[in-house]
Parts: structure tokens; sequence; C-alpha cells
């Protein structure tokens, strides 16, 4: 494969990303009416910690530590706008 075909791919994944980026984060939003709803917090540790070791648990050994970083970003970013939507 040439580079060119490469970073193709590398593109086509990348818009695959984006949109079920937008979409987890259009779920987050729902996530947040419901706990707006049932007086929840919006953070909870231990969904997350076991979010990212059932990621990790799914990926190679020396791809869980991306995996656990690139989802503590997602989980923050999605805290960040549940919280906002929460004191809507």
């Amino acid at each position: 494969m040439t580079l060119k075909e490469l970073r193709l791919e590398i593109d086509r994944i990348d818009s695959e990303l984006v949109s079920l980026f937008s979409e987890r984060m259009d779920v987050s939003a729902k996530v947040a009416e419901y706990k707006k709803e049932h007086n929840l917090p919006v953070f909870d540790p231990v969904r997350e910690s076991e979010k990212l070791d059932d990621i990790a648990s799914h990926l190679p050994e020396e791809k869980r530590e991306y995996a656990r970083r690139l989802y503590s970003l997602i989980f923050e970013l999605s805290r960040e706008e549940q919280s906002k939507l929460v004191k809507k």
C-alpha cells in the first residue's frame, strides 16, 4: 500500500469515528436528562472504572493504556456536557 492509500484509509476511519462520537454525545445528553429527572449525580466513578476496564480488556496489552487515555477523555467530555445540561 502507498502512503496515500494508507492516509485515505485513516481518513475513512476518522469519518466513522467522528460520526460515532457525535452519536455517543447525543446519547450522553439523554443520559443527562435521565440523571436530572432522577436527581442522580453526573459523575459515577464506579461505572467509569468498570467501563475503562471492559474497554481495555478487548485490546492487546500494548494498546490498553492508549484506550484508557482516549476513553478517559471521552468520559470527561461527556461529563462536561452532561453537567451543562443538568444545570439547565
